[in-house]
């Protein structure tokens, strides 16, 4: 899922490359382990912050916390970005299809709306 942020709606987003029966992400072990320790540690940095709120911690310090959660949502999504161009978009324009481009410059503008 993710959040659009021009409409307050959830919407569902297809994983990498999954959009088309034939299609699938392409990482690495090395990659997939990176993006997996990546969100693991996010996850934790969220549970952190429902204990401070928990806790009746100060505002001030947990929007510190939430800006290391923004941080480091913005580094897994750097990483997944620059595999998904390495395999996933560099594939599909081998293989003639250009509309990866089009796709590639929407995802491009959801990230950088953030």
């Amino acid at each position: 899922m993710n959040f659009d942020d021009s409409n307050d709606e959830i919407l569902e987003i297809e994983p990498c490359c999954s959009g088309h029966h034939d299609r699938a992400s392409h990482h690495s072990e090395k990659v997939k382990k990176s993006l997996i320790n990546r969100l693991n540690r996010v996850e934790g940095q969220i549970r952190g912050v429902k204990g401070l709120i928990e806790k009746d911690t100060y505002c001030d310090d947990v929007i510190v916390q939430i800006s290391a959660i923004q941080s480091a949502l913005n580094s897994f999504s750097k990483v997944l970005l620059e595999a998904h161009l390495k395999s996933c978009v560099t594939e599909r324009i081998q293989e003639g299809d250009k509309e990866v481009v089009d796709e590639l410059l929407v995802t491009i503008q959801r990230l950088m709306k953030k």
